[in-house]
């Protein structure tokens, strides 16, 4: 066997111009001594390599054999900075993401629809966070908002902890200083993701931008997903330990962008406040931007059913408890962080508007799947219920980075922060439709009709994205140049 693998290592030529030769002195024997190959080769052997291809070779793997770390790779240093950035930031969401109703509702006492309104609050405090954060990236800069969106975030969300001693130091009740620590929160988070994006738009180009928003994408999931698992050690030992760790990990996300992230996009503060606004409003009215804002719309009554209305059948319908019901939904984030960028990296030639038309049939099948969990054993409609979360999540994977980059290139440098944060404004409404829609068909006793209703609205967003595809030019929706051998079948 040594014999076989000397030869194969000294005989093995790469194709190309400059071919590696070697030559071994021949024993009395008569056989020859193998060489190894040298560790490093010359610039020009290194650009012999073919270029990376879609059977799954790249310039580190030359002979084409699949690489699930390639996607990851070809960024500068501040990409992967916002990207780790993302990972601690979520990873301090998820610590009270399962917890903070449990929190409120039974150990505080606050009535469940006073917390449902306080979650209201948040929300729109994230809208108007955003609204906010879009026109302050593109006017002060994304560097200075992102910083400060984290640092201010340090307070607000540990400022849950303070509940009950701000109640009680003050005539506000628990209730109402819940909802104003909501919708601080919320503003504070909200004037992130603009500026974030944006960011990464500056830093990115081409392919690389669908990549790069799956980069953060999988680094919202990841940390998302460890600080579910890690909060649920925490809250047991200590229940407003998690609400600090959110606040910590805000803070310490700050200081790592504020060290080593450099600013990519100067800011406009010598312009005119009134014309500066004046170029905002001009900026989200563009025609094809509230076109895509409103499509994300309808995504986003998609994405609300996950947490609104799917629970409520797993558990009436299906019996299955809480504890039973998160191990399932892991599903979520597990699919995200494993599927995310080898999926995006499979479509990089694709016209991103087909992509989403994939990601709304995915969401339709998705919906259809619940649907069917109606008058089917238990153990099969739980199939059902994780067949929903992972059809789902192959649509968000689709859905999330391809609309960011999409809304990136239909506009210039300047307005991107301001256009990021409409079609994020559009994502917050639609959560709220979603859940309010939901609620009402349960409530009228319709839950049946939800999903086939829900699926025909995916239909819909399809025949939208296709008629959308007209407004665009190639270069706009990720193609680099068009090509004479498209044919009708490309996507």
């Amino acid at each position: 066997m040594g014999g076989r693998l000397g030869a194969a290592a000294w005989c093995f030529r790469p194709s190309g111009p400059d071919r590696l030769r070697r030559s071994a002195p021949p024993l009395p024997s008569g056989r020859l001594v193998p060489r190894p190959l040298p560790v490093r080769a010359s610039a020009s052997f290194r650009s012999a390599w073919p270029r990376p291809n879609r059977s799954g070779g790249s310039p580190a793997d030359p002979i084409g054999v699949y690489d699930p770390l390639s996607a990851l790779r070809g960024f500068s240093r501040p990409v992967y900075v916002v990207g780790a950035g993302q990972f601690v930031n979520l990873f301090g969401s998820g610590l009270v993401y399962p917890f903070a109703t449990v929190h409120f509702h039974l150990s505080v006492g606050i009535a469940l629809s006073l917390v449902g309104i306080g979650l209201l609050a948040n929300n729109l405090g994230t809208a108007a966070g955003t609204t906010l954060g879009g026109y302050a990236a593109d006017r002060y800069g994304r560097k200075p908002v992102m910083v400060t969106s984290m640092a201010l975030s340090s307070v607000t969300l540990a400022a849950y902890a303070g509940v009950e001693p701000l109640a009680a130091a003050t005539p506000l009740s628990p209730a109402i200083s819940f909802v104003a620590v909501a919708a601080a929160a919320g503003i504070t988070l909200g004037l992130y993701a603009p500026a974030a994006q944006a960011m990464i738009a500056d830093l990115t180009d081409g392919e690389t931008r669908d990549r790069g928003y799956a980069l953060l994408k999988v680094g919202n999931n990841a940390g998302f997903g460890l600080g579910f698992v890690v909060g649920g050690i925490l809250y047991e030992f200590a229940e407003l330990a998690v609400f600090l760790g959110n606040g910590l990990t805000s803070g310490v996300v700050a200081v790592v962008l504020f060290a080593l992230v450099p600013r990519v996009h100067a800011a406009t503060r010598d312009v005119a406040l009134r014309d500066s606004v004046g170029d905002w409003g001009r900026a989200v009215a563009d025609r094809r931007i509230l076109a895509l804002a409103g499509l994300n719309v309808g995504f986003a009554v998609m994405y609300a059913q996950m947490q609104a209305t799917v629970p409520v059948v797993a558990i009436e319908t299906l019996g299955l408890s809480s504890g039973q019901l998160g191990t399932l939904y892991t599903l979520n984030p597990l699919v995200i962080v494993v599927l995310q960028l080898p999926i995006v990296a499979a479509v990089t030639d694709w016209r991103r508007t087909r992509g989403l038309v994939v990601s709304a049939g995915l969401w339709g099948v998705s919906m259809l799947a619940v649907w069917a969990v109606a008058g089917v054993p238990a153990r099969v409609g739980v199939g059902l219920v994780g067949a929903f979360l992972v059809l789902r999540t192959l649509g968000e994977i689709l859905h999330a980075p391809l609309v960011t980059s999409l809304a990136s290139d239909l506009g210039e440098a300047s307005e991107r922060g301001s256009q990021l944060s409409l079609l994020e404004v559009a994502k917050r409404l639609g959560f709220g439709v979603g859940s309010a829609v939901g609620g009402a068909f349960f409530d009228y006793g319709l839950e049946w009709l939800l999903w086939p209703a829900l699926a025909v609205v995916c239909g819909l967003l399809a025949v939208g994205l296709l008629r959308f595809e007209r407004s665009i030019s190639p270069v706009e929706n990720g193609r680099s140049a068009p090509s004479r051998s498209e044919t009708a079948t490309d996507p």
